[in-house]
């Protein structure tokens, strides 16, 4: 009986899509490859009731997925393996070292990171001259909330890959892509310590959901205007432009 339904939900997906397929029938699917020859489709309402969303779903802490009846640690992994796949599929159409030729380039690059995370997290994406893609890293990783960044660790790395301009990324889960007071001191003090070491600041951005805020682009919350630019379709000038808007502030 079981197989008559998977070959029949196989055949769907085949020729639909998952395009009309409700949240459980999706996460009931997905599990047909994670547990062999069970009913799925119990396990999958059993997923929903407890976590709210397919998204909730997959964003779940393993352990927590293990809790519900019938998720194994096999099961777990598997599920919370897609939000890092769809990550680096986007990742991959970006190409390995793509360079960032206007905001709109680097506001892509963090979404690819980013999206989805289920906890604050900072990355620095360092780059090359022409604004090339050197190598992105996690330097922090906190609450909800907040995520500390450690302005010595930080300083090391960028000796290490030799960069000398890097755009740096965080995420807001669940929250505004507006920048905090917080957001913008800690703008400020990489600024600082990465011009003692040569290397630019060339952007900060802010990923909520598939929003994006660029400090470039947005001039912190629209106090300072960038005049004559189209804001996510600006070429990356100097570093000079974000220190002007630190400068009057």
């Amino acid at each position: 009986m079981h197989e008559g339904h998977r070959r029949r939900l196989t055949d769907r997906f085949l020729s639909e899509g998952l395009e009309g397929f409700e949240e459980h029938e999706i996460l009931e699917f997905l599990l047909f490859y994670a547990i062999p020859r069970v009913d799925t489709n119990a396990i999958a309402h059993r997923l929903i009731k407890t976590f709210g969303s397919l998204a909730a779903v997959l964003e779940a802490d393993p352990k927590d997925l293990e809790r519900v009846s019938g998720i194994g640690p096999k099961a777990a992994a598997y599920l919370c393996m897609f939000p890092e796949a769809f990550r680096a599929y986007e990742r991959s159409k970006l190409g390995k070292k793509p360079a960032f030729r206007c905001i709109e380039d680097a506001c892509k690059y963090a979404r690819a990171l980013l999206f989805g995370k289920p906890f604050e997290q900072f990355y620095v994406i360092w780059l090359g001259t022409q604004n090339r893609v050197i190598h992105h890293e996690r330097l922090s990783e906190g609450s909800v909330s907040e995520s500390p960044v450690y302005l010595s660790r930080l300083a090391a790395k960028a000796l290490r890959h030799h960069a000398v301009k890097c755009v740096i990324a965080h995420n807001h889960p669940g929250g505004s892509v507006a920048p905090s007071q917080a957001d913008i001191e800690t703008t400020h003090s990489i600024l600082n310590t990465l011009a003692l070491l040569g290397i630019e600041l060339v952007d900060h951005i802010i990923v909520s959901g598939n929003e994006t805020f660029s400090f470039q682009a947005d001039s912190l919350m629209g106090r300072r205007e960038l005049k004559g630019r189209e804001a996510y379709a600006a070429e990356y000038e100097s570093v000079r432009q974000l220190t002007e808007v630190f400068k009057h502030d």
